[in-house]
C-alpha cells in the first residue's frame, strides 16, 4: 500500500476528509503556516521595526535560492510576482513579433495563458490559433504540426490544468527554434509535482503560481526568465524592480540587471515566507520520489475507477499522462453531479471540462484512494 510521503499531522482537515483537489487550492502544512504566523507575529505586525529597507529589498532572496533550486536554474533569473498572471499578462507587448504573426496555443488550457494574446489580437495583426487536446492525440504532436513560418509564439502549461496531459516542453523548444518563435511556459500544474528542468527546457519564461502543488498560499508566484528576456524592460515598471528602489527615484527608470527587474512593488511577505518552507520541504522528498508517488496511486486510481465506468482521458502510463493529474468521465454519470455528492461525503475533488479531475499529493495515500473509490462504488451501485 502508497503511503504518504509527508506526515498527514500538517494538514489537519485529512483527519476526517479526504483531500483531492491540490490542482485547485492547494493545502499548505504546518511547517509553512507556522513560518507564516510567526513572521506576522515577530515581523510584520510591528512595522519597520523588525524590517529595514535594505531587509525588505532583500527579503526575497531566500526564495529566489530555493526556486533556482526547484528550476535548476540561477536565482538571478528567478522573479518573484505577486501572481502568475503579473508576467503573463505583459508577454504580447514585450515580444517584438513579425505582422501578421500566429500565435499557437492550446483551446482548453488555463486562460491565464491564453486570455493576453487574444485581448491582443483585437489590436494588432496577429492571429491566435487553438490547438484541442484530445485524449486519442498526443498534444505534443498536435501543437508541432501546428507550427509553420507563420508562427511567432507558442503559449503552453506544460501539464493541462483539466486533463492533465503532459506537453514535452523540450520538443516544442527545437520547432519553436526552427522558426524563431518565442516559447512560454505555464507550469503551475507542474511545478513540485513533478521535474520541471528550467534549465534545459530553454523557453524564454517558464512561469507558477505558488499556491497550488507548491503548497504556498495565495499572493506570490514565480517564473524563470531566459538570459534574453532579462534584457527587456518590463512594460509594467513597478517601483520594486529599479535598481536601488529605495533610492525613490521617480524622475527615471531603472531596472535591476537580473529577474528582480519584473518584481511589482510591496507584496505579501507573509506568502513568500510560507513558500520558502514550502518549496524546501518538497526538494527535500526529491521530485522523482514525488512523482513514482503520484504514479503508484494514480495506477491504483486508474484501474479501481475503471471498475465502475470512469474511464481516464489518458491511461496512466501513456507518454502524455501526468502521473498526478487524472482525469475520469463517465458515459452516463455526470462528473459535476459526482463531485458534489463526493463532496457531501467530505471528498474534495473538481469538475473540470465536464469530467472528474483528481490531484494526487504527497500527502495522500491509498487509503484516500480507496475512500474514493468506494463512493464511486456506491453510486454506481445506486
Amino acid at each position: 500500500m502508497t503511503s504518504s510521503l509527508l506526515d498527514r499531522s500538517y494538514y489537519p482537515c485529512l483527519r476526517d476528509s479526504v483531500y483531492l483537489n491540490q490542482a485547485s487550492l492547494g493545502l499548505i502544512g504546518q511547517p509553512a503556516v507556522a513560518a507564516m504566523h510567526s513572521f506576522l507575529e515577530n515581523v510584520a505586525r510591528h512595522g519597520n521595526l523588525y524590517m529595514s529597507d535594505s531587509e525588505e529589498i532583500n527579503y526575497g532572496h531566500a526564495l529566489r535560492g530555493v526556486a533556482g533550486r526547484l528550476f535548476h536554474n540561477d536565482p538571478a533569473r528567478i522573479a518573484i510576482l505577486a501572481g502568475a498572471s503579473e508576467l503573463l499578462g505583459q508577454f504580447p507587448l514585450l515580444f517584438r513579433l513579425k505582422p501578421n504573426a500566429t500565435i499557437l496555443t492550446v483551446s482548453s488550457d488555463f486562460p491565464a495563458i491564453t486570455r493576453p494574446w487574444v485581448r491582443q489580437s483585437y489590436f494588432e495583426k496577429i492571429r491566435v490559433r487553438f490547438v484541442d487536446d484530445l485524449p486519442n492525440r498526443d498534444l505534443t504532436d498536435a501543437i508541432i504540426d501546428a507550427i509553420d513560418e507563420t508562427t511567432g509564439v507558442i503559449a503552453v502549461s506544460s501539464v493541462q490544468y483539466s486533463t492533465g496531459t503532459l506537453v514535452d516542453v523540450r520538443r516544442l523548444v527545437r520547432s519553436a527554434q526552427k522558426v524563431g518563435a518565442f516559447l512560454i511556459v505555464d507550469a503551475t500544474q507542474a511545478a513540485g509535482a513533478m521535474l520541471v528542468d528550467a534549465s534545459t527546457l530553454a523557453a524564454d519564461a517558464v512561469v507558477t503560481s505558488g499556491y497550488k502543488w507548491l503548497g504556498g498560499h495565495g499572493g506570490v508566484a514565480l517564473a524563470a526568465v531566459s538570459e534574453s528576456l532579462l534584457k527587456q524592460h518590463p512594460i509594467l515598471p513597478g517601483w520594486m524592480g529599479a535598481s536601488d528602489p529605495f533610492d525613490f527615484d521617480a524622475k527615471s527608470v531603472s531596472f535591476a540587471s537580473d529577474a528582480r527587474r519584473f518584481t511589482q512593488s510591496t507584496m505579501s511577505y507573509v506568502s513568500i515566507t510560507g513558500l520558502t518552507v514550502s518549496i524546501e520541504q518538497l526538494l527535500s522528498l526529491g521530485e522523482n520520489r514525488i512523482e513514482e508517488h503520484a504514479r503508484q496511486l494514480a495506477t491504483l486510481l486508474v484501474d479501481g475507477a475503471r471498475e465502475y465506468g470512469w474511464e481516464p482521458f489518458h491511461d496512466v502510463h501513456a507518454v502524455a499522462a501526468s502521473p498526478h493529474i487524472i482525469s475520469l468521465a463517465h458515459s452516463r454519470q455526470s462528473a459535476r453531479e459526482t463531485v458534489e455528492k463526493l463532496r457531501d461525503q467530505r471528498i474534495i475533488c473538481s469538475a473540470r471540462g465536464g469530467r472528474i479531475r483528481v490531484s494526487l499529493a504527497p500527502y495522500n495515500d491509498a487509503g484516500d484512494v480507496m475512500k474514493l473509490l468506494q463512493a464511486l462504488a456506491g453510486f454506481h451501485s445506486a
